[in-house]
């Protein structure tokens, strides 16, 4: 189920990026970014669409994903 980014509490928005951006290990390249960095690139993905929030009703968790990925359940 997709969750409206806008609808959270900025502070918990945060934590859910921070979060999410620690955990992955992405790659990138020879620059490397500041966890700083990092959330603000995830937050513009969010603002532009690019990236959605998802709940898992299965794992009771909160994932970021780019939308294309997202299917319709």
């Amino acid at each position: 189920m997709q969750i409206p980014w806008q609808q959270l509490d900025p502070q918990t928005l945060d934590a859910i990026i921070e979060s999410f951006v620690l955990r992955e290990g992405t790659d990138y390249g020879d620059e490397e970014k500041s966890l700083a960095e990092k959330v603000a690139d995830v937050h513009a993905q969010l603002r532009s669409g690019e990236a959605i929030l998802v709940w898992s009703e299965l794992h009771e968790t909160v994932n970021i994903m780019p939308r294309d990925d997202f299917g319709d359940e």
